[in-house]
């Protein structure tokens, strides 16, 4: 009789239900956020192919040729320039 006493006076309370339940919520996104944010880190460090250094600028301007951003004589000209900095005498 005093090990049933025991276990029936110390029940968990409506509080304690509700803080166990958004303990638990808050655990599991605390986990699957960790999750997505490793996933993405990992497809955006193999989405850049592997190349030369010096052909990343080329690979914007011709992004922004592409776009729209910028017009051929613009495209031109700046492309112009990035291949005459990368010249030892260029600049």
């Amino acid at each position: 009789m005093i090990a049933m006493m025991f276990w029936y006076d110390h029940d968990v309370s409506g509080w304690g239900w509700f803080a166990m339940s958004f303990g638990m919520i808050a655990f599991w996104v605390l986990i699957i956020t960790v999750a997505v944010l490793a996933l993405r880190t990992v497809s955006r460090s193999s989405d850049r192919p592997p190349g030369p250094a010096g052909s990343w600028p080329e690979q914007v301007l011709a992004e922004r040729f592409a776009r729209g951003e910028i017009d051929e004589e613009e495209y031109q000209k700046r492309l112009r320039a990035l291949r005459a900095s990368g010249r030892p005498g260029g600049r």
